[in-house]
């Protein structure tokens, strides 16, 4: 790929960058020594042609998280894998208008994900990002959404801007370095003692982490939010002062409604022996410690206090957790448990596991699995005894 820069940012946003990218999007996904030929006997000159491939390769990448509004934006591959996905932005997007909130500063806005979906829900951002082609491009998505009349971008440091008078902020500190991923929130850009201040200086304020953030840095009386999309596990949030509702949140957003579950973050559940339905809570109800209320909330109970398996001996029907029916509960043997699947015909298997140090792929190259039928294996603790439960595929 052929990183933009603010020369061919300038490029691509010209009557000839636009057709330029607009030959590209044909061949997008093509070989692409071929996809580059094309576009050369097009007359579009090289620099300008590869710019366009790029452009066109990370727009189809960028579907996923932005679906059909991908296909106008300007991308650099870490700015879109850092990006918000659309759904989550814009349910906290409304989430902030719902709040009365009419200007938002968005510190550290990146390619302007969040930035956008403020400004679709009628907010006017401020947004800032240090770096000036990530500013530039995050311009560029305002425009292009239509969108620039709501949004006013700077390239500035987060430190530097001047909140007085803020009606409400949203910050997303870099989490990356040079090397990878910083997971010492003072390695962070803006570092964590910066962030963790804004409330005292703007009490509306919104605070966007990993997903594994440590619970102990949730500001007094903020609210810690944890999202999932579809099952995957994408972030926390720390809505602060008058933005808080509770303690604890889960959102999970799987299909058209979102399902949130909350609670204090610090209920015990109810513990009691193994069930013939088994439930895998969604990962944004672990994160947020919200197991004991998912538990309570389908009646279920906990095989072991330390392991977030529920277990109920009634069907119920939940969007937050998965459910699977036991058929047989075993303590772990690698060879009882290759003659019961050799038995039952098992030749494809999915393996799901919280407590066990085993390795799942090395686990099923050693069971020899053949035949014709499916099931699902859950390798666990209970009263710390290493215990395999096999359940009916789904």
């Amino acid at each position: 790929m052929t990183p933009v820069d603010l020369e061919l940012l300038a490029a691509l946003r010209t009557p000839e960058g636009a057709a330029a990218l607009a030959a590209a999007a044909e061949v997008s996904g093509a070989d692409p020594l071929a996809a580059a030929a094309r576009l050369r006997a097009r007359g579009v000159p090289p620099p300008l042609a590869a710019a366009a491939l790029t452009q066109a390769e990370l727009r189809r990448r960028a579907a996923a998280k932005f679906g059909a509004a991908a296909a106008t934006m300007f991308f650099t591959r870490a700015g879109l894998e850092q990006a918000t996905r659309a759904v989550v932005a814009d349910r906290r997007a409304a989430r902030l208008r719902a709040a009365g909130v009419t200007t938002l500063t968005d510190l550290g806005c990146g390619l302007g994900a969040d930035t956008l979906a403020a400004a679709r829900a009628g907010i006017h951002v401020y947004a800032v990002d240090a770096d000036p082609l990530t500013a530039a491009l995050a311009a560029a998505n305002a425009a292009a959404a239509g969108l620039d009349g709501l949004v006013t971008v700077a390239c500035a440091s987060a430190t530097t801007v001047d909140l007085a008078g803020a009606d409400a902020v949203f910050a997303d500190p870099a989490r990356r370095t040079g090397r990878g991923r910083a997971m010492n929130p003072d390695s962070w850009s803006p570092p964590w003692d910066f962030v963790a201040g804004l409330p005292a200086r703007v009490p509306r304020t919104v605070l966007k982490l990993a997903p594994g953030i440590d619970h102990a840095l949730l500001p007094p009386g903020a609210e810690g939010e944890w999202v999932s999309v579809d099952g995957d596990l994408v972030e926390a949030a720390f809505w602060c002062g008058p933005l808080a509702a509770v303690p604890r949140r889960a959102t999970v957003l799987r299909g058209a409604e979102p399902v949130t579950l909350t609670g204090s973050g610090s209920a015990a559940a109810a513990v009691g022996p193994v069930g013939p339905y088994l439930y895998d809570p969604d990962p944004a109800v672990v994160r947020a410690h919200l197991v004991a209320e998912f538990a309570a909330g389908i009646g279920g109970r906990l095989a072991d206090p330390r392991i977030a398996y529920i277990y109920t001996d009634d069907p119920v029907d939940t969007p937050l957790g998965r459910r699977l029916a036991v058929t047989d509960v075993l303590p772990f043997s690698l060879k009882r448990l290759r003659t019961l699947l050799r038995e039952r015909g098992v030749g494809r298997l999915e393996i799901r596991k919280r407590g066990s140090a085993l390795e799942p792929e090395r686990l099923r190259q050693d069971l020899r699995l053949s035949g014709p039928n499916a099931a699902s294996l859950v390798l666990t603790r209970i009263a710390d005894a290493p215990t395999a439960l096999l359940c009916a595929a789904r």
